[in-house]
C-alpha cells in the first residue's frame, strides 16, 4: 500500500506531524491544508514538516462546490487548498483567493513551461497546478469481458455491470463527461442538449450503485463497483492493487483537467502556504507526489526519480489523438441549468 492510501478516505482528518525538526520553527506554526480526499502523499507532508519545522493539519473535501460553498462562507480557517481550472477565475473574480505572485517564489524555474502561461490564471499570480490528467472510466476486466473502447459501457451498461456502476458526487465532473459521450459542447445551454443530458442520466440512473467521489479506488479493488468514473492517476493505484482493473481512453475523448493550489483570502498563515507551494515545486518532492498519488504535477525533472512502473504506467500514456476537453468556465446561466439536472437526478 502506498503512503498516500494510509490517508482516511472520507470525512475531515487532521494529522499532527510534529514541529520540533530540524530548525527553530515554533510548535504554532501549523500549515492548515483543505484538499480532495486521498489526494496528496504522506511521505512528502513528512518530509515538509521534517525539512522546514512546520506542522501539517488535513481536512478533506470531495468536490469542487463544497470547497467554493467553504470559501463563500468567509474564514475557512485553512492555508492553503486545491481548485480545478474552471473554479479559478470564479474565486478570484469573487476575492475569495489572495494573489501570491508564485513566479516569484524559490524553485519556480522547475515549474513545466507549458503551465506558466494559463489561460485562466497568466503568469501563477494567484496558482499553480498542483496535478493533471484526465476523467473517463475504469473497469474490472475479469467480471466483464466485452469491448472497452467507449464511454457507452459507463453510461449504458451491460447486465453483469448493472448496479455496479461508480459515479462522482460533483455534478460538474458528472454533466461534463455526460456531455463529452454525447459529443455536446462544454457550457451549452441549449434546451435540446440538455434534455439529451438528462435523459441519459435519468436512463444510467437505474444501474449506479453509488454517486461519490471519495473512496473510488477502495471500492473498485473490493469490488463493491465493477466500473467506475476515475481519473486515470487514481486509476492507476487501483490497477496496482487489482491487476484486472483497466482504465480506458474511450474514442468519444474524456475530460481533462488540471488542479490547482491556492490561497484563501481568509489564510492566516500565507507565509507557510507560499513555503509549501515553494517545496511542492522541488523535482524531488514533486516525484513523491506524482508516485503515491499517481498524477503528473507540472514540475520538470521529476522522471528520474519514478518507479518504472509509475514512469511507464499505461494509464499515463494518453493516446496522441484522444479528444481531451477542458472544462471551461461556465456562465450563471449554465450552471443554474446544470444544477437543475443534478438536482432531479439526486432526487
Amino acid at each position: 500500500m502506498t503512503a498516500v492510501l494510509k490517508l482516511a478516505r472520507s470525512g475531515a482528518i487532521a494529522l499532527a506531524l510534529g514541529g520540533l525538526f530540524g530548525n527553530s520553527a515554533m510548535a504554532a506554526d501549523t500549515l492548515h491544508i483543505y484538499n480532495w480526499t486521498g489526494y496528496i502523499s504522506q511521505a512528502m507532508l513528512d518530509k515538509f514538516t521534517k525539512d522546514t519545522g512546520i506542522a501539517v493539519s488535513l481536512d478533506t473535501f470531495d468536490n469542487n462546490e463544497t470547497l467554493l460553498a467553504k470559501l463563500r462562507g468567509g474564514s475557512s480557517g485553512y492555508d492553503i487548498t486545491v481548485a480545478s481550472t474552471d473554479f479559478v477565475p470564479l474565486m478570484i473574480a469573487e476575492k475569495l483567493i489572495q494573489p501570491v505572485n508564485i513566479s516569484e517564489l524559490p524553485n519556480y524555474d522547475h515549474l513545466d513551461a507549458q503551465w506558466k502561461k494559463t489561460t485562466w490564471d497568466p503568469g501563477n499570480v494567484y496558482s499553480i497546478p498542483y496535478f493533471w490528467g484526465v476523467t473517463s472510466y475504469a473497469v474490472d476486466t475479469s467480471l466483464y469481458k466485452g469491448p472497452t473502447d467507449s464511454l457507452s459501457l459507463l453510461f449504458n451498461p451491460p447486465a453483469e455491470l448493472q448496479g455496479k456502476v461508480g459515479m462522482f458526487s460533483a455534478p460538474t465532473e458528472v454533466i461534463a463527461l455526460a456531455m463529452r459521450y454525447l459529443d455536446i459542447e462544454p457550457c451549452t445551454t441549449d434546451p435540446e442538449k440538455l434534455k439529451k443530458v438528462d435523459a441519459l442520466l435519468q436512463a444510467q440512473k437505474p444501474f449506479v450503485k453509488i454517486y461519490d467521489s471519495a473512496g473510488i479506488m477502495g471500492r473498485l479493488v473490493s469490488g463493491e463497483t465493477a466500473i467506475s468514473q476515475v481519473a486515470n492517476g487514481e486509476a492507476l493505484q487501483a490497477r496496482m492493487q487489482k491487476p484486472s482493473l483497466k482504465f480506458v481512453f474511450a474514442k468519444e475523448g474524456g475530460v481533462a483537467w488540471i488542479d490547482n493550489l491556492v490561497v484563501p483570502t481568509s489564510a492566516a498563515r500565507p507565509d507557510l502556504a507560499k513555503k509549501f507551494i515553494s517545496f511542492l515545486m522541488d523535482p524531488a518532492n514533486a516525484a513523491l507526489q506524482q508516485k503515491d498519488v499517481g498524477y503528473p504535477t507540472g514540475v520538470i525533472g521529476t522522471e528520474p526519480m519514478l518507479p518504472k512502473e509509475i514512469a511507464t504506467a499505461s494509464e499515463a500514456q494518453v493516446p496522441a489523438d484522444y479528444k481531451k476537453v477542458v472544462s471551461p468556465v461556465c456562465s450563471e446561466e449554465a450552471a443554474k441549468k446544470y444544477d437543475l439536472i443534478w438536482t432531479r437526478l439526486r432526487q
